[in-house]
């Protein structure tokens, strides 16, 4: 029991530590990691005892959660914001956006820059 759980865990530090792309995989691996360790905990105190299950089952909820998570602060899977810089203009004394969709600028407002 011991031993799987800790190879759930080395598994999910591996997988966190080696993505590239963004917020969606790192998330996944990091909700599946504490999802198993949970899961082990829970299913060890609880029902028939089967710690391996409760980390099975922990890691596959964890891992769904986090890949969700991640993928709205990406800016997609139905986020309404997207992930944008914010920059400051000293002049103005407001703050301001560029859109990369449409190349232009944007106030806080949504008005025109």
């Amino acid at each position: 029991m011991r031993r799987t759980l800790i190879a759930l865990l080395g598994v999910g530090a591996l997988a966190s530590a080696c993505t590239t792309t963004g917020n969606t995989e790192r998330n996944a691996a990091g909700g599946a990691a504490l999802g198993a360790l949970a899961g082990a905990v829970i299913g060890n105190n609880v029902g028939g005892g089967s710690a391996s299950t409760g980390a099975l089952v922990g890691a596959a909820i964890g891992g769904t959660a986090g890949a969700v998570k991640g993928c709205r602060e990406d800016g997609g899977c139905g986020a309404t914001n997207v992930n944008r810089r914010q920059y400051y203009d000293e002049r103005a004394g407001r703050y301001y956006y560029y859109d990369s969709r449409s190349g232009r600028y944007y106030w806080e407002d949504g008005s025109p820059r």
